[in-house]
């Protein structure tokens, strides 16, 4: 259990960090508040001059009470942590213009940003912000969570356009953009395997070839044509990426008029791809 709890506060402390990086280092200085409690602090700082880590040590402080008078006690413990540790972090690390260039500062950060929010789910902690509003108005209002994230994010990209230029107001926009899309990937495109479906009267040797060469295991599912009502088995496989090439070649060597079916799976789990085996 220790080593579970050491394990998961190494990984929130480098989130934050990356977070306050990517707010201090390439969004902030280039006026880019890409929604979010950190997107106001900038807002403040440049409209009235307001420490940022002050604005997210007040606005933490109140998702925290919220956290826990409205969601109970596991959501708050998940949150303390990186909402107390952010606005040291934010105060901490120099602001800093580290790129000169408004889009690639905005594209970098906006990453960075992705990775750690990323990284923040993955282990069940939150930075606070506006990560808990939109959980309150789900349990109470019954609104989505993309939705309440959605209305506060436009919130602050808004006061962005009435604050800085209308380049910044898109330049936040993209940014959001970007962070959703860097999320996304890690969450589902990290993993990516093929799922194929080949239906061949060589389905024997297909399969034992694919075992023998590839050594990935084949399912066999019974199948009935519609047309003709003959039945005839289908093969299912699932494979790495750079195994589908020699996977269509078996195909061709048996049968050229082999029917194959591929889809892109985001994740898989079990025999042979999240532990040791030679099998699925």
């Amino acid at each position: 259990m220790v080593k579970f709890w050491i394990k998961k506060l190494f990984f929130i402390v480098l989130a934050i960090n990356l977070i306050a990086v990517g707010v201090n280092m390439f969004l902030g200085p280039h006026e880019i508040a890409a929604g979010g409690l950190t997107g106001l602090a900038i807002i403040l700082e440049a409209y009235l001059g307001f420490d940022r880590a002050i604005v997210v040590w007040i606005g933490n402080g109140i998702v925290v009470l919220l956290a826990l008078l409205f969601l109970g006690k596991e959501v708050f413990l998940n949150t303390v942590i990186g909402a107390g540790l952010l606005p040291v972090f934010i105060g901490l690390i120099p602001q800093y213009k580290l790129v000169e260039d408004t889009m690639l500062s905005m594209v970098v950060g906006s990453v960075i940003f992705g990775v750690a929010v990323s990284i923040l789910y993955h282990h069940k902690a939150s930075s606070g912000g506006s990560a808990v509003p939109p959980l309150v108005l789900q349990k109470y209002f019954n609104i989505k969570p993309s939705v309440g994230l959605f209305i506060s994010d436009g919130v602050v990209v808004v006061l962005c356009l009435l604050v800085f230029s209308v380049d910044s107001f898109f330049f936040a926009i993209l940014s959001i953009f970007i962070t959703s899309v860097t999320m996304s990937y890690i969450e589902n495109g990290t993993n990516k395997k093929k799922r194929v479906h080949i239906i061949s009267k060589h389905h024997e040797a297909i399969a034992q070839d694919i075992m023998n060469e590839i050594g990935r295991g084949v399912t066999i599912i019974p199948a009935k044509g519609a047309y003709e009502h003959q039945e005839i088995p289908m093969l299912m496989v699932t494979l790495d990426v750079q195994n589908y090439r020699p996977l269509i070649a078996i195909v061709d060597r048996h049968d050229k008029e082999a029917f194959c079916v591929t889809d892109v799976v985001a994740d898989v789990h079990g025999k042979g791809f999240t532990f040791e085996s030679g099998s699925v």
